[in-house]
């Protein structure tokens, strides 16, 4: 269980120092979500089956959630599985949950030793009962770590997001205990399966698509995003300090005016978030 060893002693004192200029430059975010994209192009162009670009995107998820878990994020959210690549062929599929077993086996108790939370979203129940066996396994060690949250988007849209937390609010009406006047934006958010979570400050996403691919509709509505062409199996930390090097250049406004720091220090906190 060493692949994946979220201490400081396996760091390089290059990258520590990497890592202080970006604490020191502004603000991490506190949630950051990506998009994997790219592992079966990547597997193509080496002349290679697409599972080995899955297997090897493996890798990077072990980079970048340490790497997270080093600058001090909170929650990192990864778009595993969406409900459309059940579409795929089906010895993809397959093997996607195959390799979904083995990595949790290999993963859990590292992340559980290195204060890791372990979360998912989406619909699980579609899932073989190997991987829900697993999932529920490392959930449950894991389910009382603080340093991060690592949450797997499984067999999850944002289309089917919305359209569960539109049912949960319909039942309240129905059932006589909710004032449809009183549905608001807060009350969605709430019925979501992202509900205690707070937003993506940035979504990035890998192999140069420039689409949002039904993931978070409802939650990006202020993230910013960041696009790159490397494929994910490619996508290690230094890529991510890329990207939240653009993030901590960003003005974000949430549609309100820009305020600098000198016009007026007390809405300072207005370009931290």
């Amino acid at each position: 269980m060493k692949e994946l060893t979220l201490t400081k002693k396996r760091q390089t004192e290059d990258d520590k120092s990497r890592q202080q200029v970006l604490i020191e430059s502004g603000h991490i975010p506190e949630h950051i979500a990506i998009i994997m994209d790219g592992n079966g192009r990547w597997a193509k162009s080496k002349g290679s089956i697409r599972l080995h670009g899955h297997k090897v995107g493996v890798d990077s998820v072990r980079d970048i959630t340490e790497a997270c878990a080093q600058l001090g994020g909170t929650y990192l959210t990864l778009y595993a599985f969406s409900t459309e690549n059940w579409g795929r062929p089906t010895a993809e599929v397959r093997g996607l949950m195959r390799l979904l077993v083995s990595s949790l086996r290999k993963e859990a108790d590292n992340l559980h030793e290195n204060n890791i939370r372990l979360v998912t979203i989406g619909q699980l129940e579609r899932f073989p009962e190997d991987c829900i066996e697993e999932l529920t396994e490392a959930i449950e060690l894991t389910e009382q770590n603080t340093r991060l949250q690592l949450c797997l988007a499984l067999s999850y849209s944002g289309r089917w997001d919305i359209t569960e937390a539109v049912k949960k609010i319909a039942t309240h009406v129905k059932e006589g205990r909710l004032d449809p006047s009183l549905i608001n934006d807060q009350m969605i958010s709430d019925h979501l399966s992202t509900a205690n979570v707070p937003d993506p400050d940035l979504i990035i996403r890998t192999s140069g698509e420039y689409r949002i691919s039904n993931f978070l509709l409802w939650q990006l509505a202020y993230s910013e995003l960041y696009m790159t062409e490397r494929y994910w199996p490619d996508f290690r930390r230094n890529d991510l300090y890329q990207a939240i090097a653009s993030f901590q250049k960003r003005d974000r406004r949430f549609g309100k005016i820009s305020i600098s720091k000198d016009e007026n220090p007390s809405n300072s906190r207005l370009l931290k978030n």
